[in-house]
């Protein structure tokens, strides 16, 4: 291997752990990919890397949260069939995940091609988002809810997925858009955090289908095969590795570490660009 191809595969492992590492966590994943091509002058892969690195991160969420999705989906069937009284709180779990995928589904189709315009108006937008998303993770640090897996309703599910769907701003964190909304409801933070996740998948299976088609017809796919599987590694692992840690800052009440870094990041990025 020579060492403009090794420095290659250096680069797309480095940006797949950095969209890994930064997809779980409320500090935006596309924000900072944004900042990083802007700062550091990276050239990103087009949106057939996105994907890649993207379904990456899924499959992380997926190894995680795998005890939950075959609860689910066992109880799901089981209400279905059988009418099991016991299984109905997970049947109504799964609608509201079906819920709450449907307003950013619906905008993003309807508003999609302006919101991406929004990158257009350059890092400052992102900044600014970087610091709405600090002052809402600052003013529900320390909401401690009451409504668990069972206390959920269709309204919970709406103004959850609304916020999903406002996380379409660049520089505006889907985990913690929805996590402060499901907080400000008065979920308690492990409901909160696990619909949050769970919300992500159908959002993220759907963005891997729509995206099917650009990623056939990329230009040299084969040569790219390489570089890309380095990247999807380094995003598993750190996607992994990332939710895990944030699940542990959750539990702890530490939210407050992400609002002082979205706060710094966002005001120097204001300031000086």
């Amino acid at each position: 291997m020579d060492l403009e191809k090794g420095f290659e595969l250096l680069k797309f492992l480095l940006l797949g752990i950095f969209q890994g590492f930064t997809e779980p966590i409320p500090i935006s994943s596309s924000g900072h990919l944004g900042l990083a091509q802007y700062y550091f002058d990276i050239d990103l892969p087009g949106f057939s890397f996105e994907l890649f690195v993207n379904f990456a991160s899924l499959i992380a969420v997926l190894i995680i949260y795998r005890s939950d999705l075959i609860r689910l989906t066992v109880n799901g069937l089981s209400y279905i069939t059988k009418r099991d009284e016991k299984s109905k709180a997970d049947f109504l779990f799964i609608i509201y995940l079906i819920i709450g995928t449907i307003p950013a589904g619906v905008i993003g189709v309807l508003y999609g091609d302006w919101i991406e315009s929004m990158f257009d108006d350059g890092v400052k937008m992102i900044g600014a988002m970087l610091l709405v998303t600090a002052i809402a993770l600052f003013l529900i640090r320390n909401l401690r809810g009451h409504k668990g897996d069972r206390q959920l309703s269709i309204k919970d599910a709406l103004i959850v997925g609304l916020a999903q769907a406002i996380a379409l701003i660049p520089g505006i964190s889907r985990s913690g858009a929805t996590i402060v909304g499901a907080m400000a409801i008065g979920m308690k933070q492990e409901t909160a955090l696990r619909f949050s996740f769970l919300l992500y998948i159908p959002v993220s299976v759907g963005g891997v289908l729509l995206g099917i088609s650009d990623l056939l017809e990329t230009p040299n796919l084969n040569e790219l095969f390489i570089p890309y599987t380095v990247a999807f590694i380094g995003s598993l692992v750190a996607s992994y590795f990332s939710l895990k840690w944030f699940m542990n800052v959750m539990a702890k009440g530490n939210l407050i570490i992400f609002s002082i870094y979205c706060f710094v990041v966002g005001g120097l990025v204001v300031l000086f660009s």
